[in-house]
């Protein structure tokens, strides 16, 4: 069994016992959060699609962490303009585990 949640502007295919980063959520470690966007569940051969959303649909999940992503360098230049500008940055995300799928 699994499902396809929308949180934080991205879209996860999430099944129980599974752990992921997603964006930063305002929630304390070791709390239980509900995702109630959940635009699909899949049961062995019975698939549920919502338009947008699956109505009655949620997915259960404990926080375990928070933390920041790995650097991303961006670097600008112009050549033979003597225009170089060089600017990092780093993600803050959530790392929850799947509990289930109601």
């Amino acid at each position: 069994m699994y499902a396809v949640v929308k949180t934080g502007g991205k879209q996860y295919r999430v099944s129980a016992g599974e752990k992921l980063r997603i964006e930063r959520l305002a929630a304390d470690v070791g709390q239980e959060i509900v995702l109630d966007q959940v635009l699909l569940v899949a049961d062995g051969e019975a698939l549920k699609l919502g338009a947008p959303l699956v109505s009655g649909a949620t997915v259960k999940a404990r926080v375990l962490g928070h933390g920041r992503g790995e650097k991303v360098h961006i670097f600008k230049m112009r050549r033979r303009k003597h225009y170089r500008k060089s600017q990092g940055h780093r993600q803050n995300y959530t790392e929850i585990e799947i509990l289930g799928i109601a």
